[in-house]
C-alpha cells in the first residue's frame, strides 16, 4: 500500500510517520519514553516495548489510511514521541471531535517542542483538513499540558470538563477540556503579524 501521509516541517519539530522496523526505527525511542514514569505521570500506566510497537503499528495505520494522525515527532536528529491529531474513540459530550495532542520524552520538555509541533497539526488541521474547531484534554494535574495548550490560544470553560468514561474510578479521572476555533487561530495570528 501506498502512503497518502504528509510530513510537516517546523524550524526545528518535523511530523513524519513512524519507522517501524529496520535499522533507524523508532521503536527503541518509543518504547523507552512510555516506561519512562516522568512521561506517563498523567496515563494510566506505563507501556511495554511490546505494546509500544503494537501502538506504533495503529498509529501508522490511521496515518497510511488518512493521510494524518499522530505523527512520529522528530527534533534534535531523532524520534522524541508523537504530536498530532486524533478522533477519540470514546463517547462524550463534546464528541464527534478531532483533538490535538502530544506525548514527549523527558529529554524533550520545555524546549518548545511540543507548542512548535502542535501550531503544525493544527495548521493542517484547519488549513488543510478545513475544520472549523479542534479539542485538546488532559487530567486536570498536568500542568505541562495545559500550558501547551494555554500557549497555543486554546480556551477552557470549566463546564467543559469531564469524567474520562474509560478511567472510571482512576486517580486521573477527571479531565480538563480546551478548544481552539479556527476563527481563534486566524485572529491570533493577524494579531501576531501586526
Amino acid at each position: 500500500m501506498t502512503s497518502r501521509a504528509v510530513t510537516l516541517q517546523g524550524p526545528r519539530v518535523r511530523l513524519r510517520p513512524w519507522r517501524l522496523d529496520g535499522a533507524d526505527s523508532d521503536l527503541d525511542a518509543f518504547a523507552a519514553l512510555n516506561a519512562d514514569p516522568r512521561v506517563m505521570a498523567f496515563l494510566p500506566q506505563p507501556l511495554s516495548r511490546d505494546e509500544c510497537a503494537a501502538m506504533m503499528g495503529r498509529l501508522q495505520a490511521r496515518i497510511d489510511a488518512q493521510g494524518w494522525g499522530l505523527w512520529a515527532a522528530e527534533a534534535d536528529g531523532g524520534c522524541i514521541g508523537f504530536i498530532g491529531l486524533s478522533v477519540p474513540s470514546f463517547d462524550a459530550h463534546f464528541t464527534p471531535c478531532v483533538e490535538v495532542g502530544w506525548r514527549l520524552a523527558a529529554r524533550a520538555w520545555r524546549h518548545g517542542y511540543a507548542t512548535e509541533g502542535a501550531g503544525l497539526a493544527l495548521a493542517y488541521g484547519f488549513d488543510v483538513l478545513g475544520l472549523d474547531e479542534i479539542l485538546s484534554f488532559t487530567a486536570v494535574d498536568n500542568a505541562r499540558s495545559l500550558a501547551v495548550m494555554a500557549r497555543l490560544g486554546m480556551t477552557h470553560d470549566p463546564a467543559d470538563d469531564f469524567d474520562h468514561p474509560r478511567l472510571a474510578g482512576h486517580r486521573l479521572e477527571r479531565h480538563v477540556l480546551y478548544r481552539l476555533r479556527r476563527l481563534t487561530l486566524a485572529h491570533s495570528n493577524a494579531a501576531h503579524e501586526k
